[in-house]
């Protein structure tokens, strides 16, 4: 089986349902930082040892609901009723569902009043480049939504929440390291 077609050789790509659109058009840059995002959580979900089971789950699920936005954000507005919740639509239930997630991770660490410099363990740092990378589509989704328009608006909510499951995860992954965290105190900043 081949792989290649030579199709996007003149620098546009299809979409699902048909359509074709530049290499470098709102829509292939939401869903391409979707893709980045599920290959920089592979990365974090391949350093997890023995001890990190329920995280490595947890990152495989969030990689697996990737795809769903990535789906949904590869569809032309005109096929957004071809669209399956779950599926190939983010819906708002995926987006509750990563809250009591993000709230389980943040139970388990006390943050100082600083800011946190990534880098504490490997996979902790994969964690954080892995949240960047979610802001960032999370900016491209936002850049789509001006210049073409979304057919749900869930897909924002899902990669703000991301992020944040990816800055618990990180903060979890991370050593106890007071060196870690740099910045102004929570009285320095109120001031």
């Amino acid at each position: 089986m081949k792989i290649y077609t030579r199709k996007g050789d003149d620098g546009t790509t299809s979409l699902w349902y048909g359509g074709r659109v530049p290499k470098t058009d709102a829509r292939t840059e939401a869903y391409g930082s979707i893709d980045e995002v599920g290959a920089a959580l592979g990365v974090a979900r391949s350093l997890c040892g023995p001890d990190d089971a329920e995280l490595a789950a947890d990152l495989l699920v969030l990689q697996r609901e990737l795809f769903v936005a990535g789906a949904e954000l590869a569809t032309a507005p005109e096929a957004a009723g071809r669209l399956q919740d779950g599926i190939s639509r983010v819906t708002d239930a995926m987006v509750e569902a990563l809250e009591p997630t993000i709230d389980r991770y943040m139970d388990r660490v006390d943050l100082p009043p600083k800011f946190v410099i990534p880098g504490g363990t490997a996979l902790s740092a994969q964690l954080d480049v892995a949240r960047t990378a979610i802001r960032r589509a999370e900016r491209r989704v936002v850049a789509l939504k001006q210049a073409d328009g979304l057919a749900s608006e869930a897909v924002l909510r899902f990669l703000n929440r991301a992020s944040d499951l990816a800055f618990a995860m990180a903060r979890v992954a991370d050593v106890d390291d007071p060196e870690l965290f740099e910045g102004r105190d929570e009285e320095a900043a109120d001031g």
